[in-house]
């Protein structure tokens, strides 16, 4: 289960990254075994390149590539591809054996059923998202970008969730600790939106957007929904109000722990940690302009994020196998 949440994380890392550099419609098939090797002659590359100009992104965005240029942005796309295939041998491998063997316990056998299921979603969901911005438009739907990313940390949170409880029975989930991990779930899907619209590269200031607060246009598009997945000032103002209401969540909730135990236990002090830590790269990330390696460590600490929530809900009401107690 470790083993299966960290892959997941590195091919949420290198997928993040593949958006930031806009490569992700740099392989225009989906071969989910031959796949597996990238071009091996000239001729491949060649075949491989002009594929890619048949669609409107190379006509438009990267107009005027170069084949070593496309080359950059093949890499990225190749690399997210080949570690998402080998997360689902890491998922899907070691639980027919151990199913075969008999070494899973009854109560388990569904949830951990549904990891290699949902990831053979997932790839079928990546090509559905790859083939929105194939024709019609110059980069992917955002929806369909979001709706990636959101099964992606489905599958992280069973692994995580599964190997955090593993040890032992747990009792009744900590609520409060729940309820931040629901929030940085949400949070993380509103980065997803401004990922998809590069909403980042809009409005580099903080605290203030513009000349106030909320973005002038915030609710420029109708019917009014729209500006919650498709305005990208909106987008990135509300991701910025999910973010800073998850840290005074955070603030609140670990302020009593501290009052009951006249001390953080750890859990909650690797939450408060992460948060502090996210805010910093989540401001820098603004800031300077969406670099990509401040990008990418943003997009890590969201899951890290994520992982302190789910370690301190995983603990119980009642006394833990260290005598602590935790909401």
């Amino acid at each position: 289960m470790i083993a299966s949440a960290l892959v997941v994380v590195l091919t949420l890392v290198i997928g993040g990254a593949t958006r930031l550099t806009e490569s992700g419609l740099s392989i225009t098939e989906w071969k989910p075994v031959s796949g597996v090797l990238p071009p091996l002659s000239a001729a491949d590359w060649e075949a491989a390149y002009q594929a890619y100009l048949k669609i409107p992104e190379a006509q438009t965005v990267h107009l005027g590539i170069t084949l070593p240029q496309f080359q950059s942005l093949f890499w990225w796309e190749w690399a997210h591809r080949l570690v998402a295939r080998i997360a689902g041998l890491v998922i899907a491998l070691p639980f027919v054996v151990l199913l075969v063997a008999g070494r899973i316990p009854r109560h388990l056998r569904v949830r951990l059923a549904a990891l290699p299921l949902l990831t053979a979603a997932q790839g079928v969901l990546g090509w559905y998202m790859v083939t929105s911005g194939l024709t019609g438009r110059t980069d992917v739907s955002q929806y369909r970008l979001v709706a990636h990313l959101g099964l992606a940390l489905a599958i992280y949170v069973i692994a995580a969730w599964t190997a955090l409880t593993l040890p032992v029975r747990q009792g009744p989930i900590a609520r409060s600790a729940f309820a931040i991990a629901l929030l940085a779930f949400v949070t993380i899907l509103s980065g997803g939106f401004v990922a998809g619209l590069d909403a980042g590269h809009v409005y580099n200031t903080f605290p203030l957007m513009g000349s106030g607060f909320v973005p002038p246009g915030y609710g420029q598009l109708t019917p009014a929904w729209r500006n919650l997945f498709e305005n990208a000032a909106a987008v990135q103002f509300n991701h910025r109000v999910l973010a800073m209401t998850t840290v005074l969540v955070v603030a609140v909730l670990a302020f009593r722990e501290f009052r009951r135990h006249a001390r953080l236990p750890a859990p909650w002090l690797a939450i408060v940690g992460a948060v502090l830590v996210q805010v910093v790269l989540g401001v820098a990330t603004l800031l300077l302009r969406v670099p990509l390696g401040i990008a990418a460590l943003h997009q890590l600490g969201a899951v890290v994020l994520l992982t302190a929530a789910l370690w301190a809900a995983s603990r119980t009401a009642s006394t833990s196998r260290t005598g602590e107690r935790f909401s």
